[in-house]
């Protein structure tokens, strides 16, 4: 297993939409260990293959407060949305920000496990709020775009700098 690096907002990779998996794999296994071990060293309890610059619709989270409950999603989809709830959400490529963003209370989602097989799963609330987060990054779409364009201006100035004083 391997951290992988995380890309950072604004990075215009995180905008690059993720191609399906036709095939579950050793590789893809690998992937998943990989994005598993980075999301809970980072920590994190979720992230998405495109987050680490690996253009594959695959995601992992964890929601457990034991970090023991890994689910994998593999070319998901939601097929059913219903409700509405605001909740502050945060994302390893964008670091120490945490913003509110509308999102579907209830989520219907079809993808593939590890072994190849199809299920799916219906989760609301935090899990729910989640999986639509990470399903967004396979899209090439970064959370803080739902703010206002105020804010994004104000977060790329604030993260400029930051990279700047590193350098």
């Amino acid at each position: 297993m391997a951290i992988l690096t995380i890309l950072q907002y604004p990075d215009k990779r995180l905008h690059t939409i993720a191609k399906p998996v036709p095939t579950v794999t050793a590789e893809i296994r690998q992937l998943v260990r990989d994005l598993a071990e980075t999301m809970y060293a980072a920590p994190g309890i979720g992230l998405a293959a495109t987050q680490v610059d690996v253009h594959q619709q695959v995601i992992v989270l964890d929601i457990s407060t034991t970090q023991d409950q890994l689910q994998v999603f593999i070319n998901p989809q939601i097929i059913l949305s219903s409700g509405e709830s605001e909740c502050e959400e945060g994302c390893l490529s964008v670091p120490d920000v945490y913003e509110k963003v509308r999102r579907a209370e209830r989520v219907t989602v079809r993808a593939l496990n590890e072994q190849g097989k199809v299920f799916m799963l219906e989760a609301q609330g935090m899990l729910a709020t989640c999986i639509q987060h990470e399903i967004d990054h396979l899209k090439g779409r970064v959370f803080v775009e739902y703010l206002s364009m105020l804010k994004q201006t104000r977060l790329k100035a604030k993260i400029k700098k930051q990279l700047r004083q590193l350098a």
